[in-house]
């Protein structure tokens, strides 16, 4: 039997009844418009935090003190040797492969201005730290290395605080804001970044002198945390074992010490963060499948009963010279028909809520050529799978016991 008149005899078939056929087909349609979804939702927040790290600027590594370890026993966050001024200084101007280093100190307060106030994120920086981050002055100056050996009441604000702290649309530049009752003079104001992928405002920021944040902000001096730029993309690396081997030379630590500090580019950040995203993404792609699988199980049924009640044709068909392949063929491919015309119409369902959701919602998503792929080649599986046992049933009839069937 040709595959023209096997897939002629299945539609046939199939249209016999077409509600019935819509609503086992229903089932396929929910299940691969659901894995395209959920992965599309998966990849986009995977993308949308590769995004969110790459805004932070360009070749950056992070370093950070960390408890040390002595013969495999850590001494404790209380033992820690922090990292200091003194090591920003000697990785400024012994690692060849850094181009800006500065120290920070993170925290947040509520800024006061007149009878205003807003609760913000505290940044204490150097002067190269905008440089670092690649972002752009909107008015006025960044802090200098001045204001920051002097620990000066200097700040440059984002637009978030200067739109809460500022509503009249008045040049913030000059006014006296206070930090935790301590007064600091607005020296300049940042270009919009608007929000990351984390949903984070990163225009509701402050940018104070570290030595400010120190002293007058957090109330200690050690602790400091690093934001360093590496020459270029290609030196990360080598300058994250410049700053390693300097580090542990200056926190004289032995070979068999383990590091006393953390040394992360945004490769590593990324990576964590997107091996997060894609366990999410599995989870929810797992989940929707779910229902796919309950499509099959629902095809299955159909056809069960499809055989039963067409026992007496297939009994003549037996009895006018067809072979068990034949009827095999015939129910295997209703079953295909039904899987593949599921899958198709899914993979456009699913597409269309994709851009739905990123439209109204406002969330990523990213549909993939793979997803949208393995989910017809799953939908096809699903309807081989689910359809082979009623096609064997309906191929291994007897034609006697059949044509008698009532």
């Amino acid at each position: 039997m040709s595959l023209y008149l096997v897939l002629q005899l299945a539609f046939r078939a199939l249209r016999r009844n077409m509600l019935r056929t819509f609503l086992t087909t229903l089932g396929i349609i929910i299940g691969v418009a659901s894995v395209i979804t959920m992965v599309a939702i998966g990849q986009g927040a995977k993308e949308s935090i590769r995004a969110s790290i790459a805004s932070m600027g360009v070749n950056i590594l992070f370093i950070s003190p960390s408890s040390p370890n002595r013969g495999g026993v850590s001494l404790g966050a209380a033992q820690g040797v922090s990292l200091t001024d003194e090591d920003a200084a000697a990785i400024a101007s012994e690692c060849s492969y850094v181009r800006y280093i500065s120290p920070t100190v993170q925290t947040s307060y509520q800024i006061v201005y007149g009878n205003l106030n807003w609760s913000a994120s505290i940044i204490g920086c150097n002067a190269d730290y905008l440089s670092i981050r690649d972002w752009p002055l909107f008015t006025g100056e960044f802090l200098s290395e001045q204001e920051v050996r002097t620990a000066a009441k200097v700040c440059v604000i984002g637009k978030t605080v200067t739109d809460r702290l500022f509503p009249t649309g008045q040049d913030p530049v000059g006014e006296i804001i206070r930090i935790k009752k301590v007064p600091f003079r607005i020296i300049g104001t940042l270009i919009p970044r608007g929000q990351s992928s984390f949903g984070q405002d990163q225009d509701n920021v402050v940018m104070i002198p570290y030595t400010s944040a120190q002293k007058r902000i957090a109330g200690r001096t050690r602790w400091l945390t690093f934001m360093v730029s590496a020459v270029t993309q290609d030196l990360m690396v080598p300058a994250q074992e410049q700053i390693r081997d300097l580090l542990r030379q200056r926190h004289k630590l032995r070979p068999e010490d383990e590091d006393n500090f953390s040394i992360r580019n945004q490769t590593d950040i990324a990576n964590m963060a997107s091996s997060t995203a894609q366990v999410m993404t599995l989870l929810l792609g797992s989940i929707a499948s779910i229902s796919l699988l309950v499509g099959g199980i629902g095809i299955m049924n159909i056809m069960l009963v499809s055989v039963t009640e067409r026992t007496r044709e297939i009994g003549i068909r037996m009895a006018v010279g067809a072979k068990e392949k034949d009827i095999m063929l015939q129910f295997l491919a209703e079953s295909i028909v039904i899987s593949l015309t599921g899958g198709i119409v899914g993979i456009i369902l699913g597409t269309f809520f994709s851009w739905a959701i990123s439209l109204l919602l406002n969330w990523r998503t990213s549909v993939s050529l793979s997803s949208v792929v393995l989910s017809f080649l799953f939908s096809a599986l699903v309807g081989v799978f689910f359809g082979y046992q009623p096609a064997r049933k309906a191929a291994k009839l007897n034609p006697i016991e059949a044509l008698r069937y009532e």
